[in-house]
């Protein structure tokens, strides 16, 4: 049984995106998350409406894959370089509001634990709706390019 490892990320991102936007009301973006740009790396807000379902399946992907991690790690994962000008440019690390707010809707959601000294983990219902969608999108994949099944 194919697992998040074994699909495309883009592919997977994409896939439970529509999942989480479509079948759990927890995920909802706040009020503010329109006029807040994602860290302070970067210069304006997000271009895509749905950019708070592409984080929060991004995220949820990332608790999975390298779990269990906390905030202070994921900061790290989600920043990016800042260089105004002609000065070199330097790393800052993404703002933390956003992810501890996913990662809140995803505990109430059931999907992800807090585990004491450790972070956050993924809850067994969260694994296998995770699995699950891995095997639903390793199934398009097979269909839309048959070539690819002997990879995984």
């Amino acid at each position: 049984m194919p697992t998040v490892y074994d699909v495309p990320a883009e592919a997977y991102i994409r896939f439970l995106k529509a999942y989480l936007k479509e079948n759990v009301p927890e995920i909802e973006p706040p009020h503010w998350a329109a006029f807040v740009k994602t860290g302070s790396h970067t210069e304006r807000t997000p271009d895509d409406p749905d950019w708070w379902y592409v984080r929060a399946a991004s995220l949820l992907r990332k608790v999975y894959v390298k779990g269990p991690i906390g905030v202070a790690r994921l900061r790290k994962l989600y920043g990016g370089k800042h260089g105004p000008g002609t000065v070199p440019e330097h790393f800052r690390k993404s703002g933390g509001a956003i992810l501890r707010k996913l990662l809140q809707q995803f505990e109430k959601a059931g999907f992800i634990e807090t585990l004491p000294k450790k972070g956050r983990g993924v809850t067994i219902q969260g694994r296998s709706l995770l699995d699950r969608l891995a095997r639903q999108v390793k199934l398009e994949i097979v269909k839309t390019a048959p070539e690819l099944e002997k990879y995984g």
